[in-house]
């Protein structure tokens, strides 16, 4: 699908962008500016810098908005929060505004049904007490859940996203990072699995590229952001392709590295991407057709994967998560010796 020509055809929109100096919210906030949009960036200051062209106004959400700022309007908000008091706040300082509301793909209990869609997918229950987030998915989820309701309710009208993983450069988690830095470094490479399972991601610049469009569109529904379902090993054959590599993959079944003691998804020590089936079927499986029907496109994933590591390679201190070398190799010695 060719991407529409929205930057010749769509007149400035005032936008506040509730973040906008980490990943997706950055990213957002640079494709607005890009789109010759007149683009605010309200945040703590403490998480790095905004894009060139954008207006930063220091606030800490855990404060009322500044004078200025809660008197200023916007054509659209768009808001990534992860509590319900901040969506609260915010939304009753900019009613009127568009929302575009960053949720997740965790609003969904697991298991959830593959290739589901927000119309088929039942959700958790809303929690509207902020809790840490870091808690639990199930917490982080609902209050996701409770985020979306006071979007819904307060707001002119609203857009609900609700991505999957998010990828590309500049991403702080390294989970998709992990892949094109192993499969560039060449060798036999574990991999978690049968590379039949499903996987899908999105490119942070592709998803953020689609929020600006349903912000200058006020485009009004619930969207999963998510790509392309792939097999595992098609995913892991692009990241190759896209790094220069030829994939020498092992696949180990789920067994034997929850026998290794191998931690799944994400985090120190863990085998990225690798999900327990059947429970993490859906997660991972998002039928990506409505969204592509309001707009998103998604850029091959060997381009992502070839950014990523150019990414990587110029920014020295970047994150990068899972198991060792080390680790990886006594995996697989203990696989073979099996």
């Amino acid at each position: 699908m060719p991407r529409l020509g929205f930057r010749d055809t769509v007149a400035v929109v005032k936008i506040l962008v509730l973040g906008g100096s980490v990943f997706l919210s950055r990213a957002v906030a640079a494709d607005a500016v890009a789109r010759g949009h007149d683009v605010t960036c309200a945040n703590r200051g403490s998480s790095g810098s905004v894009p060139e062209g954008a207006t930063v106004v220091r606030w800490d959400r855990s404060e009322p908005a500044p004078a200025d700022l809660a008197a200023t309007s916007y054509d659209a908000v768009v808001d990534v929060a992860r509590v319900p008091s901040w969506v609260r706040s915010a939304v009753a300082t900019w009613p009127g505004a568009h929302w575009v509301f960053v949720s997740t793909v965790n609003v969904y209990p697991d298991p959830h049904p593959a290739y589901g869609t927000p119309a088929t997918s039942p959700l958790r229950e809303p929690l509207t007490e902020d809790v840490d987030p870091s808690s639990s998915p199930e917490a982080y989820g609902r209050m996701k859940v409770a985020g979306e309701d006071l979007v819904r309710a307060g707001a002119a009208s609203a857009t609900v996203v609700r991505p999957g993983l998010i990828v590309g450069p500049e991403d702080p988690t390294g989970r998709f990072s992990y892949w094109p830095a192993r499969l560039a470094d060449g060798g036999a490479a574990l991999a978690g699995g049968s590379p039949g399972d499903r996987l899908q991601v999105i490119d942070a610049r592709d998803l953020a590229a689609w929020i600006v469009t349903c912000a200058e569109q006020h485009t009004t529904g619930d969207f999963d952001g998510v790509g392309e379902v792939l097999a595992a090993g098609e995913l892991l054959a692009r990241v190759a392709e896209g790094v220069g590599a030829t994939p020498d993959l092992v696949w180990v079944p789920q067994e034997a590295l929850e026998e290794q003691g191998v931690e799944p998804w994400a985090g120190p020590g863990s085998l990225p991407l690798w999900l327990p089936r059947p429970l993490y079927d859906g997660m991972a499986s998002h039928d990506p057709t409505p969204s592509y029907a309001a707009g998103l496109v998604s850029r091959p994933v060997a381009e992502t994967a070839r950014d990523t590591l150019a990414w990587l390679r110029a920014t020295p201190d970047a994150v990068v998560t899972g198991m060792s070398r080390d680790r990886e190799a006594a995996v697989l010695a203990a696989w073979h010796a099996r």
